[in-house]
Parts: structure tokens; sequence; C-alpha cells
């Protein structure tokens, strides 16, 4: 378990995705399909202009699904260390999304994060970054990419196409419904861009959004609006 703050300046965070980067740990592939996933989202107060300043009220909610169904989740509120920057977002949301995904009754085995992974400048966005301070495999989902290209896919569900840096694979476009807008789905913390897919496709319903991220979205805009209270709501203790 990290017990090391969390990078604070500029200058820190890069030199340490830079050296996140250059780590290879063991690619993490589910043998017998995820029984426990996790999701984790933040949103901030509204009525503000710009892209976010330091201050700024957070509220973080992570969800966890058993075999389909939620289990749990847990709320993180606090105040924006930093504001926002591209390419820096753990500067921003690192500690409320960690305090939120370890407030829940156990840890998942893969998390979905609402932020990139190889597909960064550094090549170690904060779904990189988190699943690594928590020591579980991490993907990344966006609604875009942030440097990576590529094509988007056919419309039919689950249908793929390669997101890429240069010549470097670091995600995929995902179609998890027809008629709307693909996904990009990021390699992050011990996942590469197909285990990635794999997994957003195993835990998305009828919905675009893959359930945990979908349920952890839900449950941090409804504490925002003052209908969740409590830091941890559970719902069903996974077994």
């Amino acid at each position: 378990m990290a017990t090391e703050p969390w990078p604070e300046s500029r200058d820190e965070l890069e030199l340490y995705q830079r050296s996140l980067a250059a780590e290879r740990p063991p690619l993490w592939r589910p043998q017998e399909g995820v029984r426990l996933a996790g999701g984790c989202f933040i949103c901030f107060q509204t009525g503000r202009t710009g892209p976010g300043a330091p201050g700024d009220a957070g509220w973080a909610a992570a969800a966890l699904i058993h075999d389909g169904t939620l289990a749990a989740v847990s709320i993180a509120h606090g105040l924006a260390p930093a504001g926002y920057a591209s390419g820096l977002l753990a500067l921003r949301e690192g500690p409320l999304l960690e305090e939120a995904v370890r407030g829940l009754p156990a840890l998942p085995q893969v998390l979905l994060v609402n932020a990139t992974g190889r597909d960064h400048p550094r090549r170690a966005g904060l779904a990189l970054h988190l699943g690594a301070r928590l020591e579980i495999p991490s993907v990344g989902v966006t609604d875009r990419p942030l440097h990576a290209v590529g094509p988007w896919p056919a419309d039919e569900p689950g249908a793929t196409s390669s997101l890429r840096i240069g010549g470097e694979l670091v995600g995929y476009w995902v179609r998890t419904k027809r008629g709307v807008r693909p996904l990009a789905i990021h390699a992050a913390w011990r996942t590469d861009p197909e285990t990635g897919v794999s997994i957003v496709m195993s835990v998305t319903a009828k919905s675009r959004t893959p359930t945990p991220l979908r349920e952890a979205r839900r449950t941090a805009r409804e504490a925002r609006a003052g209908r969740i209270l409590s830091a941890a709501a559970a719902v069903r203790p996974p077994s």
C-alpha cells in the first residue's frame, strides 16, 4: 500500500511519470473472468468558468461490481489541490480518487478509470498512475484520446480500431453500442490494449459506458447534488 504523498508540483509529477512509464511489471490477464470490477469517477462544483482551478470542491466516487451487480460504492469529498492542466491530471484528481477506491469494502480485480494510460506525453496518465499506486491492474476509459490518433471503428458493437502515437499502439477505439460514439480504451497499469478492450466489453451491458464507471459517475454526481451524504454506502458486500 502506497503511503507517500501524491506529487504536488508539475516537475515532481513529470519526473515520476517518466519513471513509472519505464517500469515493465508483468501483464495481467484474468484467467477465469472478472468477478470484482471497479470504476472511479470525479466531478467538481458547477458554476465556475474555465477548465478548473485549485480549491474547486470535488466529489470522487468508486463503485464495485460483483458478478455484474452493484455491490458497493464509496465517496470522497474535498478540495482540488491543483487546477486542470493537460497531462497533469494526477495533481488535481489523484488523491480524491485514491481515497474513494480505498473506501470500498474490497479492492477490485481491475479498475476502470476515467483517464488515459499509455496515451500520454510521458506514457503514464492518471489511469496508469492510480493503478500502480493501488497495486491494481487498471484500464483507462475516456470519450476521446489525449495524443493518440486513429479512425473510428465500424458501427457494430465490439468493433475496434487502433489508437497510436507514432507507431506505438497505446489503445483502441471501441464501439460498445451501435449508433453512438465509440470509447477510447487505454492500456494502463499491467494491462495492454487487448486486455483493456476485453475487460470493457465484459462489464458493459446495454449502456454505452461500462457499468463500473457508469455507477461511479452516477454516485459522484448524486453526492455533488447532495442526494448522498454518507462517505461510504455499501449496497451488497461481495462474497
